[in-house]
């Protein structure tokens, strides 16, 4: 108790010596996240807290209010504590908190997500984690979710009295997601048999599964009114709250232009050089859209078998890290444990692949890479997939997602001492390292061939687009077939690729920037500091990756000053 006794003006006026005052801001962040947890315990069981596992919360207006007067009381205390005692990782550590809670109050009040999007309203995440995660024994783990099941029909009476001006988009993706629960619903009820407690769940899962169908039901009755465009009045300010970028909305978009622009003058002139291998006589056309698509078109005819999709993801996942090993790119942690799975279905219709890194209350869980396999899909479809995800670009996609990507990034945060980096990370800071970490991995030689270096080309260009895809749409109002021609015709992804690519900016907004607003602030660190003499590239790893998730901008700020 003595330790909540700590104010942040108190601290300023007493002179501590510079030790005292890092183990008071500890404290100060201690208390904040046991708070913090004690109000939103969903947020306790996704960082591995699983003693709040029992405790239940409802998304109603008066857990809101809650939330808000939280919100505001500690951005107050954070904001009167000082610069000057404070060390490096502490200040970044209090600028981060700040950052957050002016970006929930931000979510709270002004773009208030919880009344026009359905999905938000989704409680299967903290279930799948308390069923399939042994932080108990079985039993143990049914008892914490009982609470949650006999809860779940005032959970969706107060998502339905919380939403307002709904889209169709969003209230489209609710529906969808509808099956996962019920099939999460239905493991928990297996589960309750195999530890001989089935009598005990069986009227509860049968009332949640009520619920369930009753929340779709009203949704279906819905009619939407409102537009899935941000606007640009919402965009900017979402931009700041989310990235924390050194520029604005407006200057990332127009770098990405720029970009764009140098990635495909590259791109034609490695097509070109191709093109008689790949072509053949034929000759090649003069636009160069129609050139590099042709050389990428055909290429793409070589990928793995539908069957063999997850597998393959697999199977290369040691060859990534033997290939980082070996080429001293950066350090690894082979005992932190990386399991490819099929996505849960009630996680799926936004992202084909994704990881799902465990809290940094318990770094020893596995990390999930998802990937939603190719099995529901037409044959069709199912092709239009895998020649998207070719022989070359598969590779590419499991360097982002998992070595050196978001795996080995991720399992670099975890050992920061910092909780709140781990927590509250970036999503540029942690989408831009995946992207840095393909250029990484093309330039130490990893597949170097022709055709790897264009299949790079075109995957990099997907971050660029992706920048210039969000920004058009949310703020500049972009039409879908203005988007398809982006993303098939100049950007040369499939129709497929691009079909789920359109629905994404639909449901999200600000996200899809983050993978090269994250990337150009890192690449651009990293050539200031080659400049300077006994740079090496294994130390710049190492040391960027050391300050856990933090935003670039910070971490260029101290990286610089040596």
């Amino acid at each position: 108790m003595r330790r909540r006794e700590f104010t942040l003006l108190g601290l300023a006026g007493l002179g501590l010596p510079a030790l005292a005052q890092d183990r008071a801001f500890a404290a100060i962040a201690e208390d904040f996240l046991e708070a913090l947890w004690k109000l939103d315990p969903d947020a306790a069981v996704a960082a591995g807290r699983f003693e709040f596992a029992g405790r239940v919360t409802l998304p109603s207006s008066a857990q809101r209010q809650r939330m808000r007067a939280f919100t505001k009381h500690w951005l107050a205390r954070l904001q009167r504590l000082p610069d000057a005692p404070l060390a490096t990782a502490d200040r970044m550590d209090r600028d981060m908190l700040v950052a957050k809670l002016q970006s929930d109050l931000w979510r709270l009040d002004t773009l208030r997500e919880w009344s026009w999007n359905p999905a938000e309203h989704n409680p299967a995440a903290p279930l799948d984690l308390l069923l399939n995660t042994d932080y108990a024994p079985l039993a143990a783990r049914l008892k914490a979710l009982q609470p949650r099941i006999a809860a779940l029909p005032a959970y969706y009476r107060a998502a339905r009295d919380s939403l307002g001006r709904v889209t169709r988009e969003h209230t489209e993706l609710a529906i969808q997601q509808a099956p996962g629960v019920l099939g999460l619903l239905d493991d928990i009820g297996a589960r309750a048999a195999e530890a001989h407690q089935a009598a005990a769940f069986k009227a509860p899962l049968a009332r949640a599964r009520a619920a369930v169908n009753g929340y779709v039901a009203h949704l279906k009755g819905l009619k939407p009114a409102r537009g899935f465009r941000l606007g640009a009045a919402l965009y900017e300010p979402k931009f700041a709250h989310d990235i924390q970028s050194a520029r604005t909305g407006r200057e990332t978009y127009e770098l990405a232009l720029q970009r764009r622009e140098e990635v495909l003058t590259s791109m034609q002139a490695q097509a070109a050089a191709l093109w008689p291998t790949v072509m053949g006589s034929e000759p090649p056309p003069a636009d160069r859209f129609a050139l590099i698509g042709r050389v990428i078109d055909k290429l793409s005819e070589r990928h793995v078998a539908r069957e063999r999709f997850v597998d393959e993801i697999r199977a290369q996942i040691p060859q990534l890290e033997a290939w980082v090993r070996d080429h001293d790119l950066l350090s690894q942690d082979l005992a932190k444990p990386l399991q490819v799975r099929e996505t849960p279905v009630y996680q799926r219709g936004v992202a084909g692949a994704s990881i799902e890194a465990p809290g940094p209350y318990r770094p020893q869980d596995k990390t999930y890479y998802n990937v939603t396999p190719l099995t529901d899909l037409t044959p069709a479809e199912a092709e239009s997939s895998l020649r998207e995800y070719n022989h070359w670009i598969l590779q590419i996609l499991n360097i982002h997602e998992a070595i050196p990507g978001h795996y080995t990034q991720l399992v670099h945060a975890n050992r920061v001492p910092s909780k709140v980096k781990a927590l509250f990370g970036n999503g540029a800071m942690v989408e831009g390292w995946a992207v840095y970490g393909e250029r990484m991995m093309m330039e130490s030689g990893y597949g170097a061939s022709p055709e790897m270096t264009l299949m790079y080309g075109k995957w990099h260009l997907r971050s660029v687009t992706n920048t210039v895809l969000d920004y058009s749409v949310h703020v500049l109002g972009m039409a879908e077939a203005e988007a398809m021609d982006l993303l098939v015709r100049q950007a040369f992804q499939t129709e497929r690729e691009a079909r789920e690519k359109w629905r994404r900016v639909q449901l999200t907004s600000v996200q899809l920037t983050s993978y090269f607003s994250g990337y150009s602030e890192i690449f651009a660190l990293r050539e200031q500091l080659k400049a300077r003499p006994g740079f090496k590239l294994k130390d710049f790893h190492e040391q960027f990756l050391s300050y856990g998730n933090a935003p670039v901008r910070l971490i260029a700020a101290e990286m610089l000053k040596a």
